[in-house]
């Protein structure tokens, strides 16, 4: 493989690993389990990933679907080349911790710069929309059941990273406020 492949570029590979699709089916899905929030995928984006990924031969169009008057649908699935490189990679997704690029921690960083009033304001801020943000999550979650295994341990972990930094905000706002 000349390149390595990016997360958007495995993501797609991994829900056309489960079956073969096209383009609006993988907007669906996307939306459907709540990717958005964990990837970079927008739906302009998906269809020059499909182009990418044919290009490199780890897709191939196996059909074409109308998709209405004068429209026409691509439906890919996964070559055995893009199969083992999405599963190396998927391999080291998994084992290797990677570096959080969290616009929290240049806030964090930088809130000095704020009234102590207004931090503790800013972190409340937070806290209610991590609590939206979790309802949200088990809403998309429970409206999927029955889940396959792999895509309840996304919404878990997913639900677990938040309940973390709730934590996180509630033990923070008790420390500044103490101090205030």
């Amino acid at each position: 493989m000349s390149a390595v492949l990016t997360e958007s570029e495995v993501t797609v590979l991994g829900l056309i690993a489960e079956r073969p699709r096209h383009g609006f089916d993988l907007e669906k899905v996307i939306g459907e389990r709540g990717m958005r929030q964990w990837t970079q995928i927008g739906f302009s984006s998906i269809y020059y990933l499909l182009g990418k990924l044919d290009k490199r031969g780890l897709i191939e169009e196996v059909a074409v679907e109308s998709g209405g008057p004068g429209r026409a649908r691509r439906v890919y699935a996964i070559t055995p080349a893009g199969r083992a490189a999405a599963a190396e990679r998927t391999a080291a997704f998994l084992a290797e911790p990677s570096t959080v690029a969290a616009p929290v921690l240049v806030g964090m960083a930088n809130w000095p710069l704020l009234p102590p009033a207004e931090s503790v304001a800013a972190l409340r801020r937070r806290s209610d929309a991590l609590s939206r943000k979790r309802a949200e999550v088990l809403a998309a979650r429970d409206a999927q059941q029955p889940l396959p295994e792999f895509v309840g341990a996304v919404f878990e972990y997913s639900v677990a990273m938040l309940d973390a930094e709730q934590s996180w905000v509630a033990r923070t706002l008790t420390s500044l406020e103490r101090k205030r």
